[in-house]
């Protein structure tokens, strides 16, 4: 089955950008976060709470695609940034990935902003 770039094996698909920004750790996932990919946003999250970062902000407007594996690893990063008492927020989504948060829902177990600056103004 051929489905283009959506979903491509191609590890290169997502680059994903850490920096700190004030208290919170600011994650810029790039390009199509999915089954192949998900591993190169899960790492990088779970380094963030590991290296004392109760706060991360996931900057969305450079994510082209998610799916269910991606909103997991989101999902994942949620339950470990509240167990040290922080979260994850949410900013600057694409429709085609705030999409998929509104059918499944997750859009209301997350913090969702418009822009990464309402984001790190919160």
């Amino acid at each position: 089955m051929d489905r283009g770039t959506v979903g491509s094996a191609h590890r290169g698909r997502l680059l994903v950008e850490v920096r700190k920004e004030g208290r919170s750790a600011v994650v810029t996932p790039a390009g199509e976060l999915d089954h192949h990919t998900a591993d190169l946003l899960r790492e990088p999250l779970e380094a963030c709470v590991d290296d004392g970062f109760q706060r991360l902000v996931v900057d969305c407007s450079r994510l082209e695609f998610c799916d269910s594996t991606g909103l997991n690893v989101l999902l994942g990063a949620r339950l470990k940034a509240e167990a040290v008492g922080g979260g994850v927020h949410l900013a600057g989504m694409l429709p085609v990935v705030a999409r998929v948060f509104e059918i499944t829902g997750a859009d209301a177990v997350f913090t969702v902003h418009e822009t990464l600056e309402a984001a790190l103004a919160d």
